[in-house]
């Protein structure tokens, strides 16, 4: 009783500690550094976002003794979660912050999502080490999960959306389990800390009064958020694909060449935006709200809107390209938004739901991209406080599902949860492999196989190869049992031996082998080179001491 009052403590701690974090980084970020940013000059506006840059790639270059940072925030909480291994620091906590402060403060066009659940991921993960003992009997990534909930929870005020994000956001198609306590108790804590120390209760990401979407379910509606779904899923496959793109070039450029680059673009689109629109929309998050109030300006042409998408679209990739810390949440929200507009531009329902299919666009964009279906329509209905959007959002959501395939935003989700014995057979077929071997010549008698090789050796079962290693078939004691004895040393091991089987490959993994080995019937199966050499041999019994070792090594 005693432990486990302390763990609902230390679910609280986390997200406390988060929602104190989130704090800081939110009013320093955007109500300080942004805000003055939007009121300078357009020149002085132009140049901001290449600061941000600089400073971020810098930050990350020069921490942990030189050895440079990935950009990465949100997708280290994912990682970390599929790899117990991988150890989140807190020693890189305040340069990825940092970072992330540099570049939305100065007009990236990323949000403060990534940094925050880094921020608690990190935090949890730091106190669930140094509290092991507590939490013994528990899942290892309970504290990780609360922490990335209380991140959303804090950054968006939205207590549920955290919780359904953190529990989502690690697959593409289920939910993390053994953490919905943790992240139910660090949300509601983080959204209280967050709310009493920045007093931002009333700054929701997405204000919209609720005299705009008073609209029936009515054909046209209903209609038209199905389009609207199929078009997010559409959009948000281009956009992972822009993203993956864009890590890509991150990773394999010279850091100079695409902070520079980035630069010139990112000042570049801050021009463009203020020909074309007369305001800043390519920078922050939302321009501090100003992208949300011209998007649902009823007097705004499509052409405009579509012109819009494109350069957010391209401002939120060079952020990535170019190295700095931001996540992609609100950006794929403003996406779907914009798209939401398109269609509410085609299909009229009256001006009173002017609001009506641009939010139901921000739900299937943000299922679409992060393949968090429930955390989007949540999301939708915390931000906006209008619970007309659940339903229609959620056919919107179930099209865009469909449409986008596997594509995510993610490198790291995983398809599905995966069991303890589905992880083991995914590993490669050489963890399971023995290199020291011997095989018997298709050329020695049953005799010589039996009395030489399986009963002295305790092993049934043998590779057959010919005189250059070639993998000829593989020969069992059983099956000398239907010759006569008489006839053993007479008999060749390639007359009674298991014929046209498919050796199994280096590139392979222990369930392609062990499939093949349950089909042929055997306890072994050889593994041969490019050239078709026997270079190792998977026996069952080499497969169950790799899960044990493993077992063993890392608690299953």
């Amino acid at each position: 009783m005693r432990n486990r009052i302390l763990r609902f403590l230390t679910y609280s701690a986390v997200g406390v500690i988060t929602g104190l974090i989130v704090a800081g980084v939110v009013v320093v970020a955007e109500k300080v550094l942004l805000d003055a940013v939007l009121h300078r000059s357009l020149l002085q506006q132009a140049c901001a976002p290449a600061l941000g840059l600089w400073i971020a790639v810098l930050l990350l270059r020069w921490s942990d003794s030189g050895d440079p940072l990935s950009p990465s925030t949100s997708e280290e909480y994912i990682r970390s979660y599929h790899n117990k291994s991988y150890v989140l620091k807190v020693l890189h906590l305040p340069f990825r912050l940092l970072a992330g402060v540099a570049t939305v403060g100065f007009g990236g066009a990323a949000g403060l999502e990534g940094p925050a659940i880094y921020a608690g991921a990190t935090t949890g993960s730091a106190i669930q080490r140094h509290l092991s003992w507590l939490f013994r009997d528990k899942d290892g990534q309970a504290l990780l999960v609360a922490g990335a909930a209380a991140g959303v929870s804090a950054v968006f005020q939205a207590p549920a959306t955290g919780v359904l994000f953190a529990l989502e956001s690690p697959y593409k198609g289920d939910l993390g389990r053994r953490a919905l306590l943790p992240a139910l108790l660090s949300s509601a804590s983080s959204y209280v800390t967050f709310v009493l120390v920045s007093g931002l209760d009333d700054d929701l990401p997405f204000e919209v009064r609720t005299d705009l979407v008073r609209v029936g379910f009515g054909q046209r509606e209903l209609l038209g958020a199905a389009i609207v779904g199929a078009l997010c899923g559409l959009a948000a496959m281009v956009f992972s694909r822009a993203i993956k793109g864009a890590k890509q070039l991150q990773k394999s450029q010279p850091w100079w060449m695409m902070a520079t680059a980035g630069s010139l673009i990112a000042g570049g689109l801050v021009i463009l935006s203020d020909v074309l629109f007369d305001a800043p929309l390519s920078m922050g998050p939302t321009a501090e709200g100003q992208v949300l109030r011209w998007v649902l300006n009823p007097d705004e042409a499509l052409p405009m809107l579509g012109m819009l998408l494109a350069i957010r679209l391209v401002a939120t990739s060079t952020v990535i390209a170019s190295g700095g810390v931001g996540g992609v949440f609100i950006p794929l929200a403003v996406l779907g938004l914009i798209i939401g507009r398109i269609v509410g531009g085609w299909i009229d329902v009256g001006l009173e739901s002017m609001a009506f299919f641009p939010f139901i666009g921000v739900a299937a964009f943000l299922a679409a991209g992060y393949r968090t279906p429930l955390a989007a329509v949540m999301f939708v209905a915390e931000s906006t406080g209008a619970p007309a959007f659940v339903v229609p959002g959620l056919i919107a959501v179930a099209v865009s599902q469909v449409v986008v395939g596997g594509s995510s935003v993610s490198d790291y989700q995983r398809d599905t949860r995966v069991g303890h014995l589905e992880r083991r057979f995914q590993m490669p077929i050489t963890s399971a492999m023995k290199r020291e071997f011997r095989t018997v010549a298709g050329t020695d008698s049953i005799a010589d196989f039996v009395w030489q090789f399986a009963f002295p050796r305790k092993q049934l079962e043998a590779v057959v190869t010919d005189e250059d290693g070639q993998f000829q078939g593989i020969v069992k004691v059983s099956d000398a049992g239907d010759i006569d004895q008489d006839q053993w040393s007479k008999t060749k091991c390639s007359d009674i031996m298991i014929q046209g089987l498919s050796p199994a490959r280096l590139s392979w993994t222990v369930r392609e082998v062990s499939a093949l080995m349950e089909e042929a019937g055997t306890d072994i199966y050889p593994v041969v080179d490019t050239a078709g050499r026997v270079v190792g041999v998977v026996t069952d019994q080499s497969i169950v001491n790799v899960v044990e070792l493993l077992d063993e090594t890392q608690g299953g």
